[in-house]
């Protein structure tokens, strides 16, 4: 635990992570100075240096912050507490986007440093994403009952057409920038009530 960043005030720490997710988000590892990111947090770059010893540390810190930060956000929603397949992926993007709200470079972030390949960092973000890789995405939904589905669907094939048009949603609105999180959860609602007409039977 690094207590010299958790001893700041929130909105500090938000600034310091805001401007590393920014930078390493838009740059390789390389390529991403940390006067840059000082410069971004508002703060001096001795400062910076303060909280983490190297630019290796914080990079590794905002991997496993992003992961803490997206569990604590889809905990807070319910999501995990939802028996209803559809009212879970609501729930789920409810929390991606006050996610995004709060921590707009997160998600590309995150993305682009499974994919770095550089040999300072490598083996460090392996160690931390190699719990997940193993995770099977379906092990996370409830269970879903043929009967309450309209005959003869492929339920898994359902489930993932779905994921991927969510997740698809979600990149279009990240890439549009100026997130307007009330519009994007208006427009997910009007699909998830589309997918219930769908899909689910009738009684």
């Amino acid at each position: 635990m690094n207590e010299k960043f958790y001893s700041l005030p929130q909105e500090k720490q938000d600034r310091i992570l805001n401007a590393g997710f920014r930078v390493f988000s838009k740059n390789s590892y390389k390529k991403s100075p940390m006067l840059e990111i000082a410069n971004e947090a508002d703060i001096s770059k001795s400062l910076l240096f303060f909280y983490y010893k190297n630019k290796k540390e914080l990079y590794l810190f905002l991997i496993k912050k992003a992961e803490e930060l997206t569990m604590n956000y889809l905990v807070s929603s319910g999501c995990f507490n939802e028996s209803d397949i559809f009212e879970m992926m609501y729930k789920g993007l409810y929390a991606k986007a006050q996610m995004m709200k709060a921590y707009p470079d997160m998600s590309n972030f995150a993305m682009k440093a499974y994919y770095e390949d550089d040999e300072e960092i490598r083996a460090g973000i392996q160690e931390i994403i190699k719990p997940y890789t193993k995770l099977k995405t379906n092990k996370n939904i409830p269970k879903l009952d043929p009967k309450d589905f309209k005959e003869g669907l492929d339920l898994e094939m359902m489930y993932q057409d779905m994921y991927l048009a969510s997740e698809g949603y979600v990149y279009r609105m990240q890439q549009e920038g100026n997130l307007d999180v009330d519009k994007m959860l208006t427009d997910y609602r009007r699909i998830i009530d589309f997918w219930k007409k769908l899909y689910k039977r009738e009684y």
